[in-house]
């Protein structure tokens, strides 16, 4: 029998055996996929396709199809990168800093938050290397290569060229974390497949045994992988505070930025996290492992980042009063009362007060609550970066060269593209590779000798 905590809830409920854990989550990697999983996934790719034609249409006739002119320079394209940055940050903080504090609840989760990470980053590079116009031209110029040019190289003082060191370091110890973790678990199905099936997934599992001191070596791993990405957390989104922080842009020239945006992203990850997990412990019936005790745990961390969000976004206002810069006071009133004002008030509604409707326990353990506030929460993060991109430019420190943003099609379209990309590439993922850490979550179970089968 399986003996749980008399204190503490159990992180797998229903009295699931080692057996139960591998047959729940294999079975939907060695089962056909269904008529719903289809249609999700074709309604991905449709997306991807239609957006498709905004990113051949960027790349064939420039970026003049985006809405941007000679005041505001940077608009959709950068405020969908930042944003998708933020969506991954989950990812690494789930899988690096709760592992190094030894949070077990991190043990369903950790997969798909991996995933999210990834598949996220990849969306949020296609927009610098688009921004570049010509990126067959001009994107290896980002990277300091050796070359023939005598002393041309990148500019090292430049925040766009740190964000290429940490958005590529934080992709690539994602990427070795997510994959070491998935090791065991292919190793697991490959036992149980038959056939092509077999081929692959033992290829994929690369010859892991199952060994004591094969485990010994994923665990030692397993924590300096954790070590490295821990600063990731902060680094990343640190650095990309950094390209607007080390401007003169009233609105941008502030300190608070790092740790301001640090906490926005993981605000918006966890949300993101929660929004994926809700519909995946429903279509794979994981009641079991995804259990109302993950959700209000992550709820909490959601509440605890968006008071931090919200905290930044009044001090803000202060450090611009205090300061005595008009162009600074300017910004800030502008965006709460100029032609912007809109966002400003939906950024305010989505950031600031729906998360505080966690306190209460009755919605932050209610599932549909819980879904249609990480919708929110993610909605107000991307008014967010809106916000901060935007409303700095259009209006600047000369009011002759005052001018409007408006998206066109090519903005949407390419930003559509991301959605269709980053959903496609989930259904993939969600499909053919197990979406739960068989491996941890076993480790939480505590049962007895008579309850372990194979």
């Amino acid at each position: 029998m399986q003996v749980t905590s008399s204190v503490r809830e159990p992180l797998v409920t229903g009295g699931k055996s080692y057996h139960d854990v591998t047959h729940d989550v294999a079975r939907h990697v060695e089962a056909k996929p269904n008529i719903r999983w289809f249609l999700a996934f074709l309604t991905s790719a449709g997306v991807l396709a239609i957006g498709s034609i905004a990113v051949i249409a960027t790349v064939w006739e420039g970026i003049g199809m985006w809405g941007l002119n000679k005041t505001v320079g940077w608009a959709w394209d950068i405020t969908n990168f930042v944003w998708w940055v933020g969506i991954g940050h989950a990812g690494t903080l789930i899988s690096a800093v709760l592992l190094l504090f030894r949070q077990k609840w991190r043990t369903s989760i950790n997969r798909a938050a991996e995933a999210m990470t990834i598949f996220a980053v990849i969306c949020a590079a296609m927009f610098p290397v688009l921004h570049m116009g010509r990126p067959w031209l001009g994107a290896y110029w980002a990277l300091p290569l050796p070359n023939v040019f005598g002393s041309l190289w990148v500019n090292f003082n430049s925040p766009l060229l740190w964000d290429v060191f940490a958005i590529s370091t934080y992709f690539s110890v994602s990427l070795v974390f997510w994959y070491i973790g998935l090791i065991p678990d292919f190793a697991t199905i490959r036992d149980r497949a038959t056939g092509l099936r077999k081929i692959i997934y033992g290829a994929l599992s690369f010859g892991w045994d199952g060994a004591a001191k094969a485990w010994s070596r994923y665990e030692s791993v397993s924590l300096i992988l954790a070590g490295l990405a821990t600063p990731l957390v902060l680094s990343v989104h640190t650095i990309v505070s950094m390209d607007f922080a080390t401007s003169v842009i009233p609105g941008w020239h502030t300190t608070i930025f790092p740790p301001y945006f640090v906490a926005g992203a993981i605000f918006s990850g966890f949300a993101m996290v929660l929004t994926l997990m809700i519909i995946t412990r429903k279509v794979y019936k994981l009641e079991d492992y995804i259990t109302m005790g993950h959700i209000e745990l992550m709820n909490i961390v959601i509440i605890i980042t968006g008071s931090i969000v919200g905290i930044a976004y009044i001090t803000e206002f202060f450090i611009a009063w205090y300061s005595g810069v008009e162009a600074e006071q300017y910004a800030f009133i502008n965006r709460a009362t100029g032609p912007y004002w809109w966002a400003y008030w939906s950024m305010m509604t989505c950031n600031v007060i729906s998360p505080q409707l966690f306190w209460f326990k009755k919605i932050r353990t209610s599932i549909v609550a819980t879904f249609a506030l990480s919708i929110v929460v993610n909605i107000g993060m991307w008014f967010e970066r809106f916000v901060i991109i935007v409303t700095s430019l259009h209006r600047d420190f000369l009011p002759s060269s005052w001018a409007m943003f408006y998206p066109t099609w090519a903005d949407v379209g390419v930003y559509l593209f991301t959605f269709g990309l980053f959903f496609t590439l989930f259904f993939l993922f969600a499909k053919f590779f197990p979406v739960i850490n068989m491996a941890e979550v076993k480790s939480v179970l505590k049962s007895s000798s008579d309850n372990v089968k194979k």
